[in-house]
């Protein structure tokens, strides 16, 4: 009898939920964030963030193959890897861009919701 975690797990990762979920979310997410506000930060465009999300994602992959005896080359665990961090990246990138036009140019634009602005 197999479990929620064990049906998901092969479709996520090749070292475990429990991997993943530490790795991948937590740690690549974070990183994913935190430089997706730097890039909206230093006023740099959107695509910088698919190099350096990429750049990330051989990361985390790296270190799942180095602590976690997962698979170093393979190109769908490397896509889904992207993708996660892909998200995570422009969530920070949206949220940190939404808060520079509301607050530089308030009297422009006013928030609409945490990652969107609007003309005043």
């Amino acid at each position: 009898m197999t479990t929620t975690a064990q049906t998901l797990t092969p479709w996520l990762t090749d070292s475990g939920l429990r991997a993943f979920i530490v790795l991948t979310l937590m740690i690549g997410g974070g990183a994913a964030f935190l430089s997706g506000r730097g890039l909206a930060r230093s006023w740099r465009p959107l695509w910088r963030l698919l190099f350096y999300m990429a750049l990330l994602a051989a990361a985390v992959r790296f270190f799942d193959y180095a602590l976690f005896e997962g698979t170093l080359l393979s190109l769908y665990y490397y896509a889904v890897t992207y993708a996660i961090l892909g998200a995570a990246g422009l969530l920070g990138y949206r949220a940190m861009r939404t808060t520079q036009m509301v607050t530089q140019y308030h009297w422009l634009y006013e928030r609409t919701g945490p990652l969107t602005w609007k003309a005043r």
